[in-house]
């Protein structure tokens, strides 16, 4: 009783002078006021990032984050001197890969699971990429997206990176039967992303998605190695149209040249 008299009295009571603005905690109600001191996400200190805005997988996660609205400080891996696999790189990312999150202490590795912790944790801003976790059949709509770039996207947009670009750049020789095997099981399940994009523009649904972002890094080595390999198809080509031309994207490309 004494808790709750003395509240209405801070609430009715008259306010004294003050030269504060009205969003200033001394104009609030004591919720409101405790509420705005206490922000999590606004008190949070930016999100590390330990890998390379040129890295694909640093990129998938980068674009998660741009389209939310939030900035990261990423930390370049110094491969000169092969950070990436130094006992103190082993004890945060077990497989000497990157990139990784340091976040207040907090370690994450596995660029899909930082971004979806990045959509999860503010989405209440920026693009949505996630349904409600309460939409029980929208959640399972955008997890079989996940699963369909996982699955179907992702391998060979990814062996035909590896053949063309990352096995030269190491010091190797392309293999054409090799690359060339890549790009036909890429044309291949281009025909069932065709049939997908057929009936709703992304992924997920009609809505971009979190699955769509994560197309964009090995895609666009993809589409550099074999120009116009999404444009065979009409609805295909839209969609690589419509997340490829992002300005979220367009400025990963940029910080990773």
């Amino acid at each position: 009783m004494f808790i709750l008299l003395r509240l209405r009295i801070v609430e009715v009571g008259q306010p004294r002078e003050t030269n504060v603005s009205p969003a200033h905690p001394a104009n609030l109600s004591p919720l409101k006021s405790l509420l705005s001191i206490y922000n999590p996400l606004k008190m949070s200190t930016p999100m590390k990032i330990h890998g390379s805005a040129k890295s694909t997988c640093t990129q998938r996660l980068m674009v998660v984050a741009y389209e939310k609205g939030i900035e990261l400080d990423i930390v370049p891996c110094d491969f000169a001197v092969k950070e990436h696999k130094s006992a103190a790189w082993l004890e945060k990312q077990p497989f000497g890969q990157i990139p990784y999150l340091d976040e207040d202490g907090f370690i994450l590795y596995e660029s899909r699971a930082i971004g979806r912790y990045i959509a999860t944790k503010y989405a209440g801003q920026g693009t949505k990429l996630l349904p409600d976790p309460v939409d029980l059949k929208a959640m399972a709509l955008a997890e079989q997206a996940l699963s369909v770039e996982t699955a179907d996207f992702d391998p060979n947009t990814s062996g035909i990176a590896k053949e063309a670009i990352f096995i030269p750049h190491y010091g190797g020789k392309v293999d054409p039967v090799a690359l060339q095997k890549q790009q036909d099981a890429l044309k291949a399940k281009l025909e069932g992303f065709e049939r997908i994009f057929a009936k709703q523009a992304y992924l997920s649904g009609n809505e971009i998605g979190l699955a769509d972002l994560y197309c964009l890094p090995y895609g666009t080595l993809a589409e550099k190695v074999t120009p116009g390999v999404f444009d065979s198809t009409p609805n295909v080509s839209r969609w690589w149209k419509s997340i490829s031309t992002r300005p979220s994207w367009k400025r990963v490309l940029e910080e990773g040249k």
